[in-house]
C-alpha cells in the first residue's frame, strides 16, 4: 500500500518547526521515518501534513556535560552506535543501540523518533528510563523538561501536546566503576524485543551495592523500571540469592499477553533475562567502559 496523500513541510530552523507544528491542522513530525512511513504506508495514518525534521539546524549532535551526555532528538542511531563518548560514558546506551533493528535502520532511526513512537519493546525508551534521563521539549511557549518516567504515559502515548518537539535527551552519567548489562530476545535478530531488561549497579567502599536499576521492556505498556528488584539488590554484594530474588521481582510484573506471546511466557523471559543482565552487571563493577 502506499501512504494517503498530505503536504510535505521541511523547515530548516527550530522556530518554524514549531510554527508549523502548533499552526496546521493534523500535523504529524517525521523524524527517522521508521515507525511513520510503515504506518502511513499501511494506512494506520491519515495526516494532512507531514513536518520533516531532518533539515532542522541544531538538533542532532553528542556533547559531554559535566556528570551527563546530551544527545540531541535528531541524533542517528547509527552516530549513537559508534561515539566514543557513548561508549565511554554510555555504555549500557553503547550496548543496547547494537539490538535496535538493522544497520539500515539504523543509518535513519533517531533517538528521539524511537522515544516519542514509544513502543514498549524498543530499547532506547528502555535506556532511557533506566538511566533516569531528561528530556528538552520545545513549544511555541518555550522548552520544558521532563523526566523519562513521566514522559512515558501509557502504550505508545508520551507526554507530549500538539505543538510541542522534543529537541534533546540529557543522560546522567552513572559512577565510573559501575556495571552494566542488557539483553533481549526477540523472534529474530533486529525484530522488536518480546522481552528484555537494562542493569545498572554500583558498589561503594565495602563492595556493597549501594544503587541499582532494573528496566524491563516489552513485559508493560511502557519501560518498567523494577523498584522491588532493586531493593533485593541494594545493600547485598550482588550474590546469587539476591540476584534471583530481583530476577523473581521481575518476573511478578504483570505482563501482557496477546494470541503470539501468552503473559506467562513473558514473566519467565523477564525472570531469566533479568538474571543473566544482573549476573553481567555485577561481573562488571570496576570495568572500564
Amino acid at each position: 500500500m502506499k501512504a494517503p496523500a498530505f503536504r510535505y513541510h521541511a523547515p530548516r530552523r527550530l522556530e518554524q518547526a514549531i510554527e508549523l507544528a502548533a499552526t496546521l491542522p493534523n500535523a504529524r513530525l517525521l523524524a527517522g521515518g521508521q515507525s511513520l512511513l510503515p504506518m502511513l504506508n499501511f494506512r494506520l495514518l491519515a495526516p494532512e501534513h507531514v513536518v520533516d525534521l531532518a533539515k532542522v539546524e541544531g538538533l542532532a549532535g553528542i556533547d559531554e556535560l559535566p556528570g551527563a551526555v546530551r544527545i540531541g532528538a535528531m541524533t542517528r542511531q547509527r552516530e549513537i552506535e559508534f561515539s566514543e563518548v557513548v561508549r565511554r560514558r554510555l555504555p549500557l546506551l553503547a550496548e543496547a543501540i547494537r539490538w535496535v533493528g538493522h544497520r539500515q535502520t539504523r543509518n535513519r532511526g533517531t533517538l528521539g523518533g524511537s522515544l516519542c513512537h514509544l513502543d514498549p519493546s524498543a530499547e532506547q525508551p528502555m535506556v532511557a528510563m533506566a538511566m533516569d534521563a531528561v528530556l528538552d521539549i520545545a513549544s511555541p511557549k518555550g522548552t520544558r523538561r521532563l523526566p523519562m518516567h513521566e514522559f512515558a504515559l501509557d502504550l505508545m502515548t508520551p507526554a507530549i501536546e500538539d505543538g510541542e518537539i522534543v529537541t534533546a535527551v540529557t543522560f546522567p552519567q552513572w559512577p565510573e566503576g559501575h556495571g552494566w548489562g542488557f539483553e533481549e530476545f526477540a523472534r529474530r535478530h533486529g525484530d522488536y524485543a518480546i522481552v528484555a531488561v537494562a542493569a545498572l549497579v554500583l558498589r561503594d567502599g565495602d563492595g556493597r551495592l549501594s544503587r541499582a536499576s532494573v528496566t524491563l521492556g516489552g513485559v508493560a505498556a511502557t519501560a518498567r523500571r523494577v523498584t522491588d528488584a532493586e531493593r533485593c539488590l541494594v545493600g547485598s554484594r550482588g550474590e546469587p540469592a539476591a540476584v534471583a530474588a530481583a530476577a523473581e521481582a521481575c518476573a511478578q510484573v504483570p505482563a501482557m499477553g496477546d494470541a503470539q506471546i501468552p503473559a506467562g511466557y513473558r514473566s519467565r523471559l523477564a525472570r531469566t533475562l533479568a538474571q543473566r543482565a544482573l549476573d553481567r552487571a555485577i561481573a562488571r563493577t570496576g570495568a572500564v567502559a
